[in-house]
């Protein structure tokens, strides 16, 4: 086949799930690569990049420019001979169908207030020039490929799918000390990992707040969180309530080992990482059935409906009174978790890009 580059922007950017999704899966096919279990491939990386983090991955400092312009002008150039695959939603337009590029969801169309204009407008147009020009599209998840489909004027079937993997956590040394400084008590609190976009839902964790400062729980809020969501509420939900800001990689795996639940209000995700990073770690998941979440996860969560902000008190009364539901939920999220590795994943995304490039 037609030798493979990877579009290498990740690695100047900050980490949220799409910068996640293309580390991990890069690592993983750096790791197959170590085996002969992956094709030489070139590492595209702008210059400012400082050295390769990759042990096996052929790595290439490329261009002045950084961003957009190092996107869409200098990579495409050094692509050429390649096939390049592209892991964050962007792709440069000028290399057409010598490509593959991962959309990871709709949400510019599908929840257009979570984005600034500017942002979901560039989104809009080149996810639309990079479906007519030929580029294979791929995507994270059933869900994700009907509404792109539906967006793009596209058939579903051209959309290849490959998972997500949630096995990065246990490569991760917990630091426990996270509960200590922010004055939590394993087993006594309930997480949510997430940021104030619209279509994160956060204004519906104010009844679960309330619940739990009623029964002298806690709700930590790891991410960028607004504080306000809860004094608004008073009482227990301002007492209940607890932001920690952005958290390591290593505390956010003692916060879920030691979370009574997560919380994941979401009603729209592409995949939904933290949902099986949580069911990796060997936490209750209590999640809004929306999106794809509901794929990712099956039997292995409690449901709630994210346009009945009630449903999430009541999933979660049924958490606390039934002793026994906390050690079911854990095993059946340990046992669906293993289903999604970055191994799996980077063997898919091989197996689909072997089917397009020459």
């Amino acid at each position: 086949m037609m030798p493979i580059a990877i579009n290498g922007r990740f690695l100047t950017q900050g980490m949220t799930g799409v910068q996640r999704f293309a580390r991990e899966i890069t690592a993983a096919a750096d790791r197959l690569a170590g085996h002969d279990a992956w094709p030489e491939t070139r590492l595209l990386m702008p210059s400012s990049v400082a050295q390769n983090p990759f042990a096996y991955l052929k790595a290439e400092a490329i261009g002045q420019k950084s961003g957009q312009l190092w996107e869409q002008w200098e990579l495409p150039k050094a692509a050429k001979g390649s096939f390049l695959v592209n892991l964050g939603n962007t792709a440069p337009l000028m290399l057409g169908s010598g490509q593959a590029v991962v959309i990871h969801d709709a949400g510019v169309f599908d929840t257009p207030e979570s984005y600034s204009l500017a942002f979901r407008s560039w989104y809009r147009f080149l996810h639309k020039m990079l479906a007519r020009s030929g580029a294979q599209l791929l995507t994270v998840s059933a869900f994700s490929r009907g509404r792109i489909a539906a967006a793009l004027g596209v058939a579903p079937d051209s959309i290849g799918v490959l998972p997500e993997g949630g096995d990065h956590m246990l490569r991760i040394s917990a630091d426990s000390g996270v509960l200590a400084r922010h004055d939590l008590e394993a087993g006594r609190y309930a997480l949510v990992v997430g940021n104030p976009a619209a279509h994160k839902n956060l204004a519906a964790l104010t009844s679960a707040a309330a619940l739990l400062g009623a029964r002298g729980l806690t709700l930590a809020v790891a991410g960028a969180a607004d504080p306000a969501v809860f004094r608004a509420g008073g009482g227990p939900a301002a007492d209940a309530g607890r932001i920690l800001g952005r958290v390591t990689d290593a505390e956010l795996r003692a916060l879920y080992e030691n979370a009574l639940c997560l919380i994941f209000p979401s009603r729209y995700e592409g995949f939904g990482l933290p949902p099986l990073e949580a069911m990796t770690c060997g936490c209750p998941l209590v999640a809004a059935h929306a999106g794809a979440v509901p794929e990712v996860c099956g039997e292995a969560a409690l449901w709630f409906d994210p346009l009945r902000p009630e449903t999430l008190a009541e999933a979660l009364e049924r958490l606390l009174d039934d002793e026994g539901r906390a050690p079911g939920m854990r095993d059946a999220g340990l046992k669906r978790a293993a289903l999604y590795t970055w191994e799996k994943a980077a063997l898919a995304l091989l197996s689909l890009i072997r089917k397009k490039a020459p």
